[in-house]
């Protein structure tokens, strides 16, 4: 098994779902990245761990990454949601649970 395969294993095995209200004083810090539906939570988490800046610039610049807003943190809190989360030191990756 490759450095590359030990890396995306241990983020995965890492990721883990929590209430959006338990994530709020992180939110507040300004340290959690919401990433859209439709992309691997593990491979953006991956990205990041490695600073594979170019890739992460892209998912930044074409809006399927970013800061979560105070209107969207208001609608998650208020719907109770859950969220795949991963923790790439300093950020939290957080991604909306498909129902």
């Amino acid at each position: 098994m490759s450095n590359t395969d030990i890396l995306r294993s241990k983020i995965n095995l890492e990721t883990a779902a929590y209430p959006w209200s338990e994530l709020l004083r992180h939110f507040a810090s300004g340290t959690v990245l919401v990433v859209q539906p439709g992309l691997d939570l593990v491979e953006v988490a991956f990205h990041m761990a490695e600073d594979h800046a170019d890739v992460i610039s892209a998912l930044l610049e074409h809006g399927q990454m970013g800061k979560v807003s105070d209107e969207q943190a208001q609608a998650w809190l208020e719907q109770d949601a859950q969220h795949w989360t991963v923790v790439v030191k300093p950020w939290i990756l957080v991604q909306e649970r498909q129902k």
